[in-house]
């Protein structure tokens, strides 16, 4: 099995966290976000992951390129690095892979985190994984037959199809199938909204009679700008905490300070005079002084006083001492 993870974009609906550090790297509940998705996928599928195929954009950086590849031999995998750098969309982004599109593979986009027990239908060619949403016209829906098979992909229907979105995650039996259904797409330049998509290449498998299947997930968290961030860390750290897993740092130095789990809690963190939770995340080397602080994220190395903060998200290596609440800014940022 292989997992290949698209995520060249830096994510613009996330500035200014995305100006300084790539989407799919920002931490939700200490650990990036395409850490996260790729240890949820690896186990919820319950086998051996041969390789993880990261795309990204060439300016991300060795030292990015480095911690991908730690990830992937974390979960005993072999790790490679492709490069997308023209914005030319899902399609192109996968083809930018294609030496490793081989075999039975697992597609997932690095802005999303799931809740989900994968269980893959043997006789499909491929399973897409949906969410029951309450908007569906706001998403791609699926259509099913009445023999619960995929036979239509609609991006953001005007009128009722399903209310089915898809999240972002497939599988494929034989990802070779689909490469060289989106290398025609590439070569005819098939392009919706721009861009080469993978439901152009998914439609022309359909057609030839592959039976694709619906995965459902119990829970489905965007990352996409800051409120749905900060949320979804909330929500990471509530499902972290009933699970048993040790959020808080032994080493965390506290003076006269509470904090109200759920809680992530990095290494050498400073708590002084300050009520930390529920739902806060604090990395490495921050230090807080007189404040109250809940429903947020912070990065490392910041530095908070006489702060009352609430669905706030702040980057790495910021100052931040004052009386704002809903705030959202970037690595080394300073309000004081």
């Amino acid at each position: 099995m292989k997992i290949i993870v698209p995520m060249a974009g830096r994510g613009s609906r996330l500035r200014p966290h995305t100006l300084t550090i790539p989407k799919p790297l920002i931490p939700v509940a200490g650990k990036p976000i395409v850490h996260r998705l790729v240890e949820d996928i690896a186990g919820v599928l319950n086998q051996e992951i041969e390789e993880i195929a990261f795309i990204i954009h060439e300016s991300f950086g060795k030292q990015v390129e480095a911690d991908l590849i730690a990830i992937a031999e974390k979960l005993g995998s072999k790790g490679t690095i492709y490069y997308q750098n023209e914005a030319l969309g899902t399609g192109h982004a996968i083809m930018c892979a294609k030496d490793s599109l081989s075999g039975p593979a697992v597609i997932a986009y690095a802005d999303t985190l799931i809740r989900a027990d994968f269980d893959l239908d043997q006789n499909a060619d491929s399973v897409i994984w949906v969410k029951q949403v309450d908007q569906p016209e706001a998403f791609g829906v699926i259509n099913l037959n009445d023999a619960n098979e995929i036979v239509e992909l609609v991006e953001k229907p005007k009128e009722f199809v399903s209310d089915l979105a898809v999240i972002g995650i497939y599988y494929f039996k034989d990802v070779a199938v689909l490469k060289n259904e989106l290398q025609l797409v590439l070569d005819n330049n098939i392009i919706h909204g721009g861009e080469y998509q993978i439901n152009d290449g998914i439609k022309q498998m359909m057609a030839k009679g592959m039976k694709f299947v619906p995965g459902e997930v119990a829970e489905w968290m965007d990352c996409g700008n800051k409120d749905v961030t900060v949320e979804t860390n909330s929500r990471m750290l509530g499902f972290l905490y009933n699970d048993g897993e040790h959020l808080v740092d032994y080493g965390v130095k506290s003076e006269n300070s509470t904090i109200i789990p759920p809680c992530y809690i990095g290494e050498d963190v400073v708590l002084i005079n300050t009520t930390v939770g529920p739902n806060v995340s604090l990395g490495k080397g921050c230090h807080v002084v007189n404040s109250t602080i809940k429903n947020s994220l912070v990065q490392t190395y910041s530095h908070i006083k006489n702060a009352n903060l609430d669905n706030a998200m702040i980057g790495n290596h910021a100052s931040f001492d004052g009386n704002f609440t809903s705030i959202s800014i970037g690595d080394y940022s300073v309000l004081e």
